[in-house]
């Protein structure tokens, strides 16, 4: 059995191969960037080995650094995690020189499934049914990265005279991602269910599926809501899906846990690609898969498989009971154009109704710097529609204040009919991006007030010292909050919906409510506060936190409306920066490359006459 595992990642998944590897009596090594000094995952380790400065590519992403990490640690293995190095042969590969265990396939192994073309080739050669290729089926077309996943470097492309920008843009995001980037067109499969199969292979060719998962419920390409088993394919189909995994992993030659990953619509399959690693929505098959009837853990599973342990059962032992769905928690404006975001979480609050996979407390710091992801809520119940109910149930009782998530859009979603119906497929968030709403202004607005109002800002004892509005002669006065620009005069005396679950945090200017998930963030104006300065309408300021990639203009520069001033990134989002009004630009705030806060001004758009001297 390996001895001390160095995880070579960080936030949740290296929580999460902790607790595995604990479990089993190995000694566990964590590693961190500066970022990453007081993270949960350094804390709970056996021991920490710092590995470089806060870019990923300095550290976590330094096969060098990682390699004398578990040198100096005196560690003889290597899990990845997923993300970062996962799914990089030539890690793979340095780990094995370097006399090592990787927890993984082998470097070969990912070389021809890590990457989509290849394993494209390998899917026909093992009878496993594929997308028809671009060319030969007409448009749309899906325009994908070879060398990765989670949606990066993809595109859909449903006219001729759109192809070339979204191959450019698809490359693009393929090379900052991947660092490589070639293209594989294929024919777009228009409302397809996204299903994957859990496949597990040890070093003496037993090879096992442990059923599928539903991972449908994808905006742009990223999962949102995962499930197992999948809940609306056919007998035929499972079928073909759990025969078909089994029969490529044993093509290839394949150890350690993998998914092959499909396109289901009606009782079509297609092979979309394999991940040679754990998935983050592994949690949903450990709580619905048994074996002998007992539970499996899966990080426990591929320690023992790499350590040259043979499969401790058969694929007759494997069942599969009830139904799991995981929430995925983003720093994310999910209401706002899903938006990355970045700040301390000054307070949270994870549901005890549900099994938790984050790292993310009180004080956290969240930058821009990493995948946005922050945790895990993952449930489970004898049947779909109880453990839908106890999914938002969870994400009521999740609050998370000082950082917009998406807790609130997971919550609604979760809540929604459609979900509950079955009827959201691959395209169907991106084809309805108004069909999630948020939970109630006025609600979260009222809970506010009240907290306001029994907030003591002076003396318990002095009536004028709590901000409820007393007044010595009259009706006492309504508590004044605001929230983007909307006043809300609230009569505290009215019902404070103390039965509603919500968590609220005042400050001496503002007050937050975190309720049905959703962070609301009100103004406190008090007496005296100075009149904040608005911006004009021809002011460009940054809606996310991240760096300058293009800046498209100078000044003096006459633009039209819609004109792309520059680009900007954040946690491997791009978003173009477009003039709000045709004029001259005046301002230029922002160099290429420079990091730049939330509502930092980077171009300033004049229409005034004249402007354009």
């Amino acid at each position: 059995m390996i001895q001390t595992l160095l995880i070579a990642n960080r936030g949740e998944i290296a929580l999460r191969v902790i607790r595995g590897a604990r479990a089993l009596g190995i000694r566990t090594v964590a590693v961190y960037s500066d970022a990453d000094r007081n993270a949960p995952h350094v804390r709970e380790a056996d021991t920490a080995v710092h590995i470089g400065p806060t870019p990923a590519t300095e550290s976590y992403l330094s096969i060098p650094a990682i390699l004398e990490a578990a040198r100096v640690s005196g560690a003889d293995a290597i899990h990845p995690g997923y993300g970062f190095l996962s799914e990089r042969a030539p890690f793979a590969r340095a780990v094995a020189e370097a006399g090592l265990t990787f927890v993984g396939p082998s470097g070969d192994v990912m070389d021809q499934m890590g990457r989509k073309d290849t394993a494209r080739e390998i899917a026909i050669a093992a009878g496993v049914p594929v997308v028809p290729r671009g060319e030969d089926a007409g448009f749309p077309v899906l325009v994908k990265a070879a060398a990765g996943g989670g949606g990066k470097g993809m595109r859909v492309v449903r006219r001729a005279e759109d192809f070339d920008a979204a191959v450019s843009a698809a490359k693009r995001e393929a090379a900052s991602a991947f660092g490589d980037d070639t293209i594989l067109v294929e024919r777009y499969v228009e409302h397809g269910r996204h299903v994957e199969v859990q496949v597990l292979a040890d070093h003496h060719g037993n090879v096992v599926h442990l059923f599928e998962r539903d991972c449908s419920a994808q905006r742009r390409h990223q999962k949102v809501l995962e499930e197992a088993p999948a809940p609306t394919i056919s007998d035929a189909a499972r079928k073909v899906l759990l025969e078909s995994a089994v029969a490529l992993a044993k093509q290839v030659g394949y150890t350690n846990a993998g998914t092959v990953e499909y396109l289901v619509s009606g009782d079509e399959v297609f092979f979309l690609e394999m991940n040679t690693r754990l998935q983050v929505e592994h949690p949903v098959t450990e709580l619905t898969v048994s074996i002998q009837g007992q539970g499996l853990d899966l990080v426990q599973l591929q320690l023992r498989v790499a350590a040259g342990e043979p499969l401790p059962f058969t694929q007759e032992d494997v069942t599969c009971t009830g139904h799991a769905i995981e929430a995925r928690v983003y720093a994310e404006d999910a209401f706002n154009g899903f938006l990355p975001q970045a700040g301390t979480a000054s307070y949270v609050s994870w549901s005890s109704r549900a099994r938790i996979d984050a790292a993310l407390e009180s004080g956290s710091v969240v930058g821009t710097s990493y995948d946005p992801m922050l945790g895990k809520v993952i449930v489970h119940g004898p049947d779909r529609e109880t453990a839908r109910r106890k999914l938002v149930a969870a994400l009521d009782d999740t609050a998370i204040l000082g950082l917009t998530t998406n807790t609130g859009f997971l919550r609604a979603l979760a809540a929604s009919d459609e979900f509950r119906d079955n009827a959201i497929d691959t395209a169907w968030l991106d084809a309805h991006p108004d069909a999630i709403a948020p939970p109630s202004r006025d609600v979260a607005a009222l809970l506010a007030a009240h907290a306001v109002a029994g907030d003591v800002v002076q003396d318990a004892n002095d009536p004028f010292g709590a901000g409820d509005g007393w007044r010595l002669a009259g009706e006492p006065a309504p508590v004044h909050v605001e929230l983007d620009d909307e006043v809300f005069l609230v009569d505290v005396t009215s019902d404070p919906l103390l039965d509603r679950a919500a968590a609220v945090q005042v400050a001496d200017h503002a007050v937050e409510v975190a309720y049905r998930g959703q962070r609301f963030h009100f103004a406190r104006p008090q007496a005296g506060d100075a009149d904040q300065a608005t911006a004009s309408d021809g002011t460009l300021a940054a809606p996310m936190p991240g760096t300058v990639l293009t800046v498209n203009v100078a000044v003096g520069d006459r633009v039209e409306e819609g004109d792309v001033l520059g680009v900007m990134e954040a946690m491997k989002m791009e978003l173009a920066l477009k003039a709000p009004l045709a004029g001259t630009v005046t301002t230029v705030g922002a160099a290429v490359g420079e990091q730049v806060p939330l509502k930092h001004v980077l171009f300033v758009v004049s229409s005034e006459p004249g402007s354009d001297a």
